[in-house]
Order: C-alpha cells, then structure tokens, then sequence
C-alpha cells in the first residue's frame, strides 16, 4: 500500500502521529526534498530506502511504488503540509489506479493551520474582522482555475493565505498595493 502522508509545515515536531507512525513503519519513504524538512526522515526505520522526489521524473516515482508493491513493502510517499492543498497527488492518485496499486491519504498540518496562530497568537476570524478565509496562490507556471487572479476574491472581511508565490511577491505586491480591486456595500478595498 502507498500511504501519501502530509509532513506538516516544515518543523519535525509538527507532524501528526498517524504520519509519524506511518514514516518509523515504512520500508521505503519517497519525499518532497525541495519542499520536505530532511529531519523528518530519521524518523525512518534501518534499512528504509529514501528517495528524493526532486531529482525525479513522475515516471520515476511511480516505478519505485510499483517495484515496492511488488515486494510487499510498505511505501510513504512523503508530501509537504497537506497534500490536499497544492499537493499534486492527484496525477499519483490517478496513475496508481491505472496500475490497480492501493493507496490512502493521511493529512498534514497545513501551513495556514500552523503558522499565523502560533507564531503571532491571532486568530484567523474574529468578529467584525474577520469571517472567512481564502487560501489561493498567484498565478505563475500553472493558469489558475476560473478568471485566473487571486485578487478577483477579493471582499472587506477576508483574510488570505497566499501559497506557492515566495517566487511571486513582487507581482503580489503590486496587486497588493496598486490596484483598486474591489468594492461593494463597504466600499473599495485593496489587498
């Protein structure tokens, strides 16, 4: 079985224990090294194999799941936070169905659960503050889905998280500071 575990928001300690447990029982672990806190893995039993997702192909991944299933090991594909939240599982997801290879999901701390609260102590919603929050990403190498800008969502009681744009902050500023994006009931806002 291929276990996709989420590794949480970077600090080892902040991985939940059902994938703590899953990565000291894995026979072979296949991380997100670009993105996956390398501490993690002495988590990891003697012997497990570890492989660097960066360095590899799609192709790749999925011949190392496939050739662990064959042997009967027990595979953790190793995702940064959530891999629900801009975890490109899915073409994983979809391949090891083709292939007839089980697999389930164990969830990580995502980001936007972990690093705001803890690290400033606020609160994401607070009454006549705020009542929603939006987690988007600016548009860079994939088109995002609809009109394709993130301040299109822009309303007067919303707070973001902005994923997947450390690469973009420029661009964000200047959405940020220059362009009038919104306006309603209370008025015009800018992001």
């Amino acid at each position: 079985m291929i276990h996709f575990v989420g590794a949480g928001p970077g600090a080892p300690d902040l991985i939940t224990v059902r994938g703590q447990r899953l990565l000291q029982e894995a026979d072979q672990v296949i991380y997100a090294g670009s993105l996956v806190n390398p501490e993690l893995l002495k988590l990891t039993k003697e012997g497990c194999r570890i492989y660097n997702s960066a360095v590899m192909t799609l192709e790749e991944v999925l011949f190392q799941m496939q050739e662990g299933e064959e042997k009967g090991w027990m595979t953790v594909r190793l995702h940064t936070g959530d891999p629900s939240l801009y975890g490109a599982v899915r073409e994983q997801m979809d391949r090891l169905d083709e292939l007839g290879i089980s697999y389930d999901s164990c969830p990580g701390v995502s980001l936007r659960l972990a690093v705001r609260p803890r690290r400033w102590n606020l609160e994401y919603t607070l009454p006549d503050v705020s009542q929603s929050v939006v987690i988007t990403r600016m548009e860079g190498r994939n088109p995002c889905a609809g009109k394709g800008k993130s301040t299109l969502l822009c309303r007067a009681s919303v707070h973001y998280g902005v994923f997947l744009s450390a690469g973009l902050l420029k661009e964000l500023e200047a959405e940020r500071s220059g362009r009038r994006i919104c306006s309603g009931n209370s008025g015009s806002h800018r992001l």
